[in-house]
């Protein structure tokens, strides 16, 4: 079994709140910090996390390999939970109207459905791997897939192998929009979903999602959508309440979903229903700096006692990022989250997103994924905006 002492960590961010020390901000506390830290790391998880002078004294003659990070700060990789990497084509252009004026209505989803589907499996997968490639260099140690630029049931599952081959967490989409060839038929593509496409496609999938919203699907498909889904084996998640207020964030209670994303319009109920059925609001910054749309109120979710994950919401229409040091930014200076929640929602709040125990933390137990900054603090991801402090260890 192959072991590492890393040592020469400036700054420590576990995510585990027993390293908090009385007197700090909760937000500090939940971070977990351990100054002048080491860790070591057994054959691909975490065997013990402390300060570097205890570890030289007790565990660092165990190791095969010791290294030194000179200063830099580690925190736990970041965990996305939320993209759609899956695709082809270009719609910078369509990117350049809306800054020109144009609102955002996602029907170019259109544009992206029809590339996708002419590209071969081979050149999908390249994009995929390139993408998953730039994640990694900024830091991010695990990334949620999603299909829905097929929209055929071949399309579909071939888009899921493919986000397969990148990563185990995967998600069905057939529901993200109508496709041209059903525009008059639109109960017909909804039975092909949950019928025919949901059989290709729940093999190679973990999650069930649907874009619940205006000039999208409504409740009641939605809700027929994820039942089936549910039914088939998948777990629930929902973009939910991003281009207007709807019933996307209570059917994500009502079918106890990982999580509810976007969740830029929110009523009062709806964060209460967030509150209490324990569903992740995961916000998605960079689609609202790419769409000139507003913000979601991350500090009502917070003050509510709702668990806030961020992600990229990678995708080529209205959030072309791969950066989450960026959404940490954007969460940062336009959502008004301190530095500590945001990093926190980009780690362990996607981990919660994904329900996954394993990752977005550093304790004896937990998958080794390490995102180390060139940089003394996490304070620097938003304090040092635009520059490539990140990389996944």
């Amino acid at each position: 079994m192959a072991s590492t002492f890393i040592t020469g960590i400036a700054e420590l961010v576990t995510n585990d709140p027993a390293w908090g020390r009385a007197g700090q901000e909760p937000d500090v506390a939940r971070l977990g910090l351990v100054e002048g830290a080491a860790v070591l790391v057994a054959d691909g998880r975490i065997a013990w996390v402390g300060p570097a002078v205890e570890g030289a004294r007790h565990v660092r003659q165990d190791a095969d390999d010791v290294v030194d990070l000179g200063g830099r700060a580690v925190l736990p990789g970041f965990v996305d939970s939320h993209s759609h990497v899956v695709f082809a084509g270009d719609r910078a252009a369509e990117f350049a109207a809306r800054m020109a004026g144009r609102s955002y209505t996602a029907v170019g989803i259109g544009t992206t459905v029809a590339a996708t589907r002419a590209a071969t499996d081979a050149a999908l997968d390249a994009r995929v791997a390139a993408l998953v490639a730039e994640m990694r260099r900024q830091g991010t140690t695990t990334v949620e897939i999603k299909s829905g630029y097929g929209l055929t049931v071949l399309d579909e599952a071939r888009s899921l192998v493919i986000a397969a081959a990148h990563t185990s967490e995967t998600t069905f989409l057939g529901a993200h929009a109508v496709p041209p060839e059903f525009a008059d038929d639109p109960a017909g593509y909804v039975e092909l979903v949950t019928g025919p496409m949901l059989a290709a496609c729940a093999p190679h999938a973990r999650w069930v999602d649907v874009f619940c919203d205006r000039g999208a699907f409504d409740a009641h498909t939605t809700r027929a959508v994820l039942r089936a889904g549910m039914a088939a084996g998948l777990a629930p998640r929902l973009h939910a309440n991003q281009l207007g207020s709807g019933p996307g964030v209570q059917l994500a209670a009502e079918v106890g979903a990982a999580s509810a994303d976007h969740c830029t319009h929110l009523t009062e109920a709806d964060i209460e229903a967030l509150r209490d059925a324990r569903v992740v609001a995961t916000l998605l910054p960079a689609a609202e700096f790419s769409t000139l749309s507003p913000y979601p109120d991350a500090r009502r979710l917070l003050a509510a006692g709702v668990t806030v994950a961020l992600a990229t919401d990678c995708n080529p229409g209205s959030a072309f990022t791969t950066s989450m040091p960026f959404c940490i930014a954007l969460a940062v200076r336009e959502m008004h989250m301190s530095p500590g929640e945001a990093v926190w929602s980009a780690t362990a709040g996607g981990a919660a997103a994904l329900r996954r125990g394993d990752i977005g933390v550093l304790r004896p137990g937990a998958r080794a994924d390490l995102a180390v900054l060139d940089a003394p603090s996490y304070l620097h991801l938003a304090y040092r905006p635009g520059v490539p402090l990140a990389t996944a260890l």
